[in-house]
């Protein structure tokens, strides 16, 4: 899950799991903060992960159980 905590110096610091992902200044900062304000929390899920660049591809690796019926044991 992402959070981000806004800080005095107008910086953003958006976070996956507890772990630092990037940093917002400026004009990104405040577009992020705009665009943010008025969303419920799965848009702002959405948003932090596209913010990010690495979570908007939507090739990001699941965990085996985690797949959908996919089998290696009927490939030939």
């Amino acid at each position: 899950m992402f959070s981000y905590p806004l800080v005095k110096d107008h910086k953003v610091f958006i976070s996956w799991n507890g772990k630092h992902v990037v940093t917002l200044t400026g004009n990104k900062a405040q577009a992020f903060t705009d665009k943010i304000a008025g969303l419920d929390e799965a848009a702002a899920q959405l948003l932090m992960a596209r913010s990010t660049g690495n979570f908007r591809r939507g090739n990001e690796k699941h965990r085996k159980s985690e797949c959908d019926g996919f089998s290696t044991e009927h490939a030939q």
